[in-house]
């Protein structure tokens, strides 16, 4: 495991900002890349002067958005057809797509946000909103604002704690949670005030 991390830290190092972007755009589309390799790694360099965290956190987050833009441009030019049969070389199937449909059809505009907060759902929440047309003003700033907050989290992480990988396995854990908690929170907020708003 050590090897791994070690190789993933010198990628970082050696293509700096440009790795982050690419391997954060990856993460965003079908590849099934978690964020969590590029962005802690990110914040143990930037804790050794090697970084900018600022940049690190700003380029990742640009990353997050552009992979997220290319599967909404590529569902709503080429339809739940397109979408399927691309999706089927990264082991993406309707069963996924039905149940992101649904995901979006819940929560609306708003899972944009609250799915970049959520393991295995972040990645795909743009092809629904990419297959109903979603206002692309409002789909950028959902995604860059729950893209951001997670790219913050995992930045700090490393920054903090990025040379003790039992430490950041315990605390990727226990931030997954509190970010469950506070996405229902969230949530509840969100549907008291829709339902608010409906009343007036």
């Amino acid at each position: 495991m050590q090897e791994i991390v070690d190789i993933i830290v010198n990628f970082a190092r050696e293509f700096g900002y440009l790795g982050i972007f690419i391997m954060m755009f990856l993460e965003s589309t079908f590849f099934p890349f978690p964020s969590e390799v590029a962005m802690i790694p990110a914040g143990y360099l930037a804790s050794k002067g090697d970084m900018s965290l600022t940049l690190a956190i700003v380029i990742g987050t640009l990353g997050s958005l552009s992979g997220a833009l290319f599967n909404y441009y590529l569902a709503k030019k080429y339809g739940r057809k397109g979408v399927l049969k691309f999706g089927k070389y990264f082991f993406f199937t309707e069963e996924k797509l039905q149940k992101m449909e649904r995901f979006f059809v819940e929560h609306g505009s708003f899972s944009t946000f609250v799915a970049r907060l959520i393991p295995g759902v972040r990645q795909f929440v743009s092809l629904p909103a990419g297959l109903s047309a979603m206002n692309l003003k409002k789909f950028m700033l959902y995604t860059t604002l729950g893209a951001g907050i997670w790219v913050i989290v995992l930045a700090l992480l490393g920054y903090f704690i990025g040379g003790n990988e039992e430490l950041i396995k315990s605390y990727l854990h226990e931030i997954v949670l509190g970010t469950l908690f506070l996405i229902i929170v969230g949530s509840i907020a969100y549907v008291y005030r829709y339902k608010r708003a409906k009343k007036i």
